[in-house]
């Protein structure tokens, strides 16, 4: 199929975060990038690509540091998926604010999705499509994170959910997915090449009431140690996905 123009156009844009070391995964992330690993015979990063793709978002882009050639060696200019894939290449890794804010040139001036590499899930990514819409229509909001039940490894959560909103106190906590959709100027205090993480910018937003939320109950697994990796590879033998 011929390839879409990257232009100044409204378009879906989506950004996969592959910059971080993988030091728990070590030695397995010595020689490969940890977006690489593979579960259930496909490169954690590739589940990912695929469904942004089939979800209708126009164009990805990934952010690398650690090993990061072997990442656009393996997906190109993503004309095997049947989407844009761009890089923002980074020395070394900026953490997930400053990474996002480096790449704000190529993800333009609209909502955008972010998903982080490491984790595997069933999140439909259409509804993140759908969301990132009415995100951008809605001035009122920043942000809105995708939250799930506390795993084992994380039993206290991350922030509390209510009416639809993340509120600064309250119970129970959810944790927070590593998938995001977020308006440009989310990230307006952090210049560009700056390392910055990202709970601070949100902690801001919840304070002014303009962080929103949901809950997933599906299938999420934070692939963050070889034990997790092992153990996802097991539960995917177990049924066919695809």
């Amino acid at each position: 199929m011929p390839r879409r123009k990257w232009d100044l156009l409204f378009r879906m844009k989506a950004m996969i975060l592959a910059a971080g070391r993988g030091e728990r995964m070590r030695p397995l992330t010595d020689t490969i990038p940890k977006p690489l690993l593979k579960v259930g015979g496909k490169a954690l990063i590739v589940w990912h690509v695929e469904k942004l793709a089939l979800a209708g978002f126009d164009a990805i882009v990934i952010n690398h540091a650690h090993l990061g050639a072997m990442i656009e060696a393996e997906l190109g200019n993503g004309e095997n998926y049947d989407i844009d894939i761009f890089y923002s290449p980074e020395t070394d890794a900026l953490e997930t604010a400053g990474g996002i804010v480096n790449a704000l040139p190529l993800l333009g001036d609209q909502a955008f999705a972010v998903v982080n590499a490491d984790i595997f899930c069933d999140v439909d990514f259409r509804d993140l499509h759908a969301e990132a819409s009415m995100l951008q229509d809605d001035p009122s909001r920043s942000a809105h994170l995708v939250l799930v039940d506390n795993p084992e490894h994380h039993p206290n959560g991350d922030f509390v959910l209510k009416n639809g909103l993340i509120v600064p106190e309250g119970s129970p906590r959810l944790t927070f997915s590593g998938i995001g959709i977020y308006r440009p100027e989310f990230f307006h205090a952090i210049a560009r090449g700056e390392k910055a993480a990202l709970a601070p910018l949100i902690r801001v937003g919840i304070e002014e009431g303009r962080v929103s939320a949901e809950r997933f109950s599906g299938m999420w697994t934070d692939v963050g140690t070889p034990a997790r990796l092992e153990h996802l590879n097991q539960a995917l033998q177990a049924k066919v996905i695809h």
